[in-house]
Formats: C-alpha cells, sequence, structure tokens
C-alpha cells in the first residue's frame, strides 16, 4: 500500500472478472491535513491508487499505470461525511497487461468513473 493507513478494505468480492471492493477512508490520515485544511477531500490520484491497488490484490502481479482515459470526478468525497465507498472494477486482460473499469461511489452518489490500463512490471 503506497499509502499507509489512508484506507482498508473492508470486503472484498470477485465474481469472475467483476470484483466489488467496500473500503473504509480514514479521516485522520495525515492528506487530509494538507488536501484541503478544514475542508478534507479525498485527491483523485489516490483514488487512483487504490483502484490499482486493489487490482494488483485481485491478480496477485504488480502493475504500471500505462494509461487513463474517461476519468470523471464526479463528486467530492469528504472523508468526514462518507467514509464509506464501493468500488466496482471490471478486469480485463490485455496483451500487455490488464484494462480496468472502474465506477467508484458512496450511497448512490457516484464519484467517480475511470478506465485504466496497467501492464506488468
Amino acid at each position: 500500500m503506497l499509502l499507509e493507513g489512508l484506507y482498508k478494505v473492508n470486503n472484498l468480492e470477485v465474481v469472475d472478472n467483476s470484483i466489488t471492493a467496500n473500503i473504509f477512508i480514514n479521516k485522520d490520515h495525515v492528506i487530509f491535513k494538507g488536501h484541503f485544511p478544514d475542508n478534507p477531500v479525498m485527491p483523485g490520484v489516490c483514488m487512483m491508487q487504490i483502484i490499482k491497488e486493489i487490482t494488483e490484490n485481485v491478480v496477485k502481479k504488480k502493475l504500471f499505470t500505462q494509461s487513463a482515459n474517461n476519468i470523471k470526478f464526479m463528486a467530492i468525497i469528504n472523508p468526514f461525511n462518507t467514509p464509506e465507498l464501493e468500488l466496482k472494477l471490471d478486469i480485463s486482460e490485455t496483451d500487455e497487461g490488464y484494462k480496468v473499469k472502474n465506477i467508484s461511489k458512496f450511497e448512490d452518489t457516484i464519484a467517480l468513473k475511470s478506465t485504466t490500463n496497467f501492464i506488468v512490471k
């Protein structure tokens, strides 16, 4: 885990190539003191790292982000208001690694949609 203690996976369900991960964000993590003071927001790059780490856990390989497209941040993730997130990942194998389509949400609100291509390190 690159950002030790930022989040905890509460539940990970793998069905074929579809993964559902329920995570809990640590509102007291040091990153929220700077991003942003008195108005904490989960950094988008951290969400992308979480997707990578969950994918690595499932495929049991170290990955490198080759490209990311269709990244849409649709709602602010405030760890004090909505510390629990559900990430749905559809993983497909490619010639170089894996393509991951993601939808991350809290409650009924979609916070992030993305498609990322990873290559095996």
